[in-house]
């Protein structure tokens, strides 16, 4: 299905470009009209310096569609959607651009199962939002705006899935990046709550992300490495602009990407329980493979998109998903990313165990990743990816799941468009760093080949 304005997590643009006034209140307008219980709606956003007027744009849409709206206020992502869970409110609304740059700004459309819309309901949106039918009511069926803070609420259900007593005892110190963003409203009580010495880094919440930026790519953390360092940390942890995803350092500095956390919450949290399945995108490392194997687990591979991951662990009853970029879905919680409670469960693995973080990291499968990116515009992507797969001259495996994949004997190559930015994004793994580099070096090759043969 061909959509417009919805990317992989929500819709998102450049202010005042796409997301002017007008286009908020209509799409907004849409989403109401989209659902046809006019019932209660939870909204909550992030600390960008547009989430102002796009979250009163929203909130008059919806009056005026005839939803009472509850504000939880400036929040990370995964609070709204435990706020829509925990209040049995009819959908959630999140006003937010994650990892975007400062000037782009989105919003993402929660069910009232807590999890993001699913593509039907998204082409659905936009069908509306295209033929403007619009379902607005009387003045005597307007709702009233109810302002709740939960943040309470929602560290107490987290610490509620951790043992507080062991990580108290343990008296661990981390060190959390909060990159300007949410994530610093959240992260640190939460650990403090448990015992936990805490040191945060990029902490003043800023909507210019002027510390290290929005996204905690390993590039960006090098201050929260030194901290961790100087400080005596035992791990460390940042989050992205909307809180739902955690990348973590151990003790020594070393920051992970995403697929070393999540084969540490794997193996650890799977390996006692009857249900071993452990879902995950195609883009993930076969380390998670590994883990399953060891632990006599299953691992479900999934398209891009944590709304894939999420309805996969619903529909497999699976306790735990992992996305390379720190998602972590933890169902007993909620089946969605959510980076403080994976903050607090990676406290309880090393709380649990005899040794450091960067031990249990040493113990994985070693391999090695790279990514990166070329800029491609939306109207060519669907050309470039026919042409690569047309045209890939070497012998290897394709899947089509998500983007292309070319398995070579321990290595791959995914090329896969960014649902979100003009860019087809390019991941390699490869059990040497050399041959990551040659894998590399080739998906670039075969990327800009196919963006010359195109234009």
């Amino acid at each position: 299905m061909k959509r417009k304005y919805f990317g992989t997590n929500g819709i998102r643009g450049e202010i005042n470009l796409l997301f002017t006034p007008t286009f908020v209140s209509k799409i907004s307008a849409a989403i109401a009209a989209s659902f046809q219980n006019k019932g209660t709606m939870i909204i909550g956003s992030d600390g960008r310096t547009s989430s102002p007027f796009i979250k009163h744009g929203v909130i008059t849409s919806f009056l005026a569609s005839g939803f009472e709206v509850i504000d939880v206020g400036v929040v990370p992502t995964p609070l709204v959607q435990f706020a829509v869970n925990n209040l049995k409110a009819d959908l959630g609304v999140v006003v937010t651009a994650s990892h975007n740059p400062p000037e782009f700004n989105g919003i993402k459309v929660i069910d009232s199962d807590g999890i993001e819309i699913d593509l039907e309901k998204q082409i659905q949106i936009e069908e509306i939002y295209e033929n403007e039918k619009f379902g607005l009511v009387s003045w005597d069926n307007n709702q009233k705006v109810t302002k709740l803070d939960l943040k309470n609420e929602y560290i107490e259900r987290i610490c509620g899935f951790v043992n507080r007593d062991r990580i108290e005892k343990k008296k661990l110190c981390a060190v959390i990046d909060a990159g300007n963003a949410v994530g610093g409203l959240i992260t640190p009580l939460l650990l403090r709550k448990l015992g936990i010495k805490t040191i945060t880094i990029n902490g003043q919440l800023d909507g210019r992300f002027p510390g290290r930026g929005v996204e905690p790519s390993l590039e960006n953390l090098k201050t929260m490495s030194n901290s961790t360092v100087i400080s005596n940390a035992n791990f460390s942890v940042a989050h992205d602009g909307d809180a739902d995803r955690a990348i973590f350092g151990d003790e020594t500095g070393r920051v992970f990407y995403g697929d070393i956390s999540i084969a540490l919450f794997q193996k650890f949290i799977l390996k006692d329980k009857k249900n071993k399945k452990f879902i995950t995108p195609i883009s993930s490392s076969l380390i998670v493979s590994d883990i399953a194997e060891e632990i006599g687990g299953e691992v479900i591979w999934t398209p891009v998109g944590c709304i894939f991951v999420s309805r996969k662990m619903i529909q497999e009853k699976s306790l735990l998903g992992g996305e390379e970029n720190g998602g972590l879905f933890f169902s007993p919680h909620q089946s969605v990313r959510d980076g403080p409670m994976a903050a607090a469960l990676m406290a309880e693995i090393i709380a649990q165990s005899d040794t450091s973080l960067s031990e249990l990291a040493n113990e994985l499968p070693k391999y090695y990743q790279k990514k990166d990116r070329i800029k491609c515009p939306n109207s060519l992507k669907k050309e470039v990816m026919d042409f690569v797969i047309d045209n890939v001259q070497e012998k290897a495996e394709i899947l089509t799941i998500d983007g292309i994949k070319l398995i070579y004997p321990e290595s791959w190559i995914l090329i896969r468009p960014s649902g979100t930015e003009p860019i087809l994004r390019i991941f390699v793994e490869a059990k040497s760093a050399e041959r990551a580099d040659t894998m590399m070096d080739k998906g670039l090759k075969i990327v800009n080949n196919a963006i010359r043969s195109v234009q």
